[in-house]
């Protein structure tokens, strides 16, 4: 069965208990989005909400909570696109060899792939207002309310059309800030984006850029927006083989096209030399990003089908539901790195990091084999090519291993991932570093600025050199005059520390990281861990291995937040003879965490008493 509008796949998820409906009004400021964090933490159904708030609109979300519900929705035709997928055909080259595929599956798989104009559709036969749509906030602190999961549609200015366009996940604000209230929204695309190509071609042209926002409709539209698919191929194309029919757009006189089936459009224009500061917003990474410029759009019209469901997804400290539907866009298409870059095996950004910020990667080694002893070199290669590859380039420590070297590992097991590395890494010659580079704006760890950071790679190759200890090194010291305590293995090779609370000297700086590592020598009990982890006391990263990571990678910045004991520099190259140390303590510059209010728990927990609509679910 595949779906043509949400209401379709709401009901159906309805019949097979696979949804929950609460009939109570509640609230779209916070309460909606606690709820929805709540029940995907216990890996529950999907939520709709009969009675919102100030809104005659009701809304659904946690759809895509879990991968066997993604399955459900998916079950007809998702093997079909992942048996296309592994014969090494992309959806362009689907929709250009529609005629040469025998198999019946495979043929009306790519028939589907081309997207179609219709001349009206259920989505135009009603008009409403901005401030007349769900006012979702999910954080305190938020600057206002926000589509969540919105389908930024756009077409090529200078080539226009339906295989030449773009259908984008961006963030959009529709209340607070400085917007024109219900005339202005924010527009929040990060770099390497592919509305930023056609927003660029709009300016080079001197013209306004139509955009269109679809909320709703067929799921395979939110999927397919997601999806990093290359340039020049079209999500529309992606979008219809997974619905199992051809996309219909509405052709308009002027701008771009309408999806016909969904629930609500947003349609208008980004107005030229706008910018206006959209945010701050509780973002993916479980913190608050700052407000920041951003692009604005200006609203003609907002039209919406006839009973319409308004549906949204929560964000927060990984993993949320986005993290599930990484996961079943990987499974779907695979990597499209992997697939553009000749040499590279696998690549993968850990969700339990956030995503890009930790990327694991598997590459051929094949230069120079007449070498008696192998290092990373085409690896090199390869990492550079990674961080250069559409959303990958917001990565700030990229680990890339040899597949020559154990041909069973694999980018999905984190933790042999890191054993692998940590025995074979050589902290003098295998770390490098890139110290100004595109990030990710959402990232607090940076101290770079609007979209400056750092990132590190760690290249392994050849045989293990190192026995990881299990335990604590006998006869180790750590010297605790100077603060440090508590050590402990997480993991084999890897040392948690508790260390003083990060504090400024007089210099502007905290030293005392730089003094910890001054205090070893290369020789030392210490140095048999290759990796440190200094973190502050009481602090829960060796609760699990997804605070683990979260601590480590996610939170910090290689370039200010990377040491290593017995440290130099040679040639512009840095590395260290004995381990590496890496702080991940607090810093003041962070922003702040999110957090839940109290009044907030109190609703929710209600909800989840004996009899209420989230009994036995939370």
């Amino acid at each position: 069965m595949s779906y043509r509008t949400l209401r379709e796949c709401v009901d159906d998820l309805q019949k097979s208990n696979q949804l929950i409906r609460i009939e109570q009004t509640v609230d779209p400021y916070l309460e909606a989005s606690a709820i929805v964090r709540r029940v995907f933490a216990a890996g529950g159904p999907a939520v709709y909400f009969a009675s919102v708030k100030g809104c005659k609109f009701p809304m659904v979300a946690n759809l895509f909570g879990t991968s066997k519900r993604l399955e459900y929705i998916f079950r007809d035709t998702a093997p079909v696109v992942e048996r296309l997928v592994k014969m090494g055909l992309d959806p362009l080259a689907i929709v250009r060899n529609l005629f040469s595929y025998a198999n019946p599956s495979a043929f009306f798989a790519a028939y589907h792939a081309k997207p179609k104009y219709v001349g009206s559709g259920e989505v135009t036969k009603n008009s409403t207002s901005i401030s007349d749509l769900p006012q979702l906030v999910g954080w305190q602190k938020d600057g206002g309310a926000y589509i969540t999961l919105p389908c930024v549609y756009s077409e090529d200015p200078d080539n226009p059309g339906l295989l030449h366009s773009n259908l984008g996940f961006y963030r959009i604000q529709i209340s607070g800030g400085q917007y024109q209230q219900g005339g202005q929204v924010g527009m929040h695309y990060h770099l390497h984006r592919g509305i930023g190509i056609h927003h660029l071609k709009a300016i080079r042209r001197k013209e306004k850029l139509p955009v269109n926002v679809f909320i709703g409709g067929a799921p395979s539209m939110a999927i397919a927006a997601m999806a990093p698919l290359p340039e020049g191929v079209s999500e529309l194309s992606l979008a219809g083989m997974l619905s199992g029919r051809r996309i219909p757009m509405i052709r308009q006189k002027e701008g771009p096209a309408i999806y016909a089936d969904a629930d609500f459009c947003l349609k208008g224009y980004i107005e030229p030399k706008v910018m206006l500061p959209e945010g701050p917003f509780g973002d993916r990474l479980g913190m608050y990003t700052e407000a920041g410029q951003f692009p604005v759009m200006r609203v003609e019209c907002v039209y919406h089908r006839p009973r319409p469901i308004w549906p949204f997804t929560v964000v927060g400290r990984p993993p949320q539901e986005n993290v599930v539907l990484r996961r079943f866009i990987r499974e779907l298409i695979g990597s499209s790195v992997a697939q553009m870059i000749p040499g590279v095996k696998a690549v993968q950004p850990v969700d339990e990091a956030g995503g890009e910020p930790l990327l694991l990667a598997i590459g051929r080694e094949s230069f120079m084999p007449y070498y008696g002893e192998r290092q990373p070199m085409e690896l090199l290669t390869l990492a550079n090519a990674i961080l250069g590859a559409n959303q990958l380039s917001a990565a700030k420590y990229l680990l890339i291993a040899a597949q020559e070297d154990d041909p069973t590992l694999t980018v999905d097991d984190v933790r042999e991932f890191l054993r692998h590395m940590l025995e074979r890494i050589d902290l003098r010659r295998d770390l490098h570093f890139q110290t100004r580079a595109s990030f990710d704006k959402t990232d607090f760890g940076s101290v770079g600025g609007l979209n400056n950071g750092s990132k590190l790679v760690i290249a392994a190759a050849g045989k293990p050199i190192r026995k990881l200890p299990m335990g604590i090194a006998t006869g180790m010291n750590l010297h605790e005059g100077l603060g440090f305590t508590n050590p402990r293995v997480f993991l084999p090779g890897i040392l948690l520390i508790d260390g003083p609370a990060y504090q400024k000297d007089a210099t502007g700086k905290d030293n005392s990281i730089e003094r910890f590592c001054q205090s070893f020598q290369r020789n030392e009990p210490i140095n048999q861990y290759p990796l440190i982890v200094v973190v502050d006391k009481g602090s829960t990263a060796g609760a699990n291995l997804k605070n683990f990571l979260w601590a480590t990678f996610t939170k910090t910045d290689p370039a200010n937040d990377v040491y290593g004991i017995e440290s130099f520099t040679s040639g512009k190259r840095w590395g260290c003879n004995g381990s590496l140390v890496i702080d991940a303590r607090n810093k003041p510059y962070y922003a702040e965490p999110l957090e839940e209010s109290p009044d907030v728990t109190k609703a929710v927990e209600a909800l989840a008493a004996k009899g209420g609509p989230l009994y036995g679910i939370i």
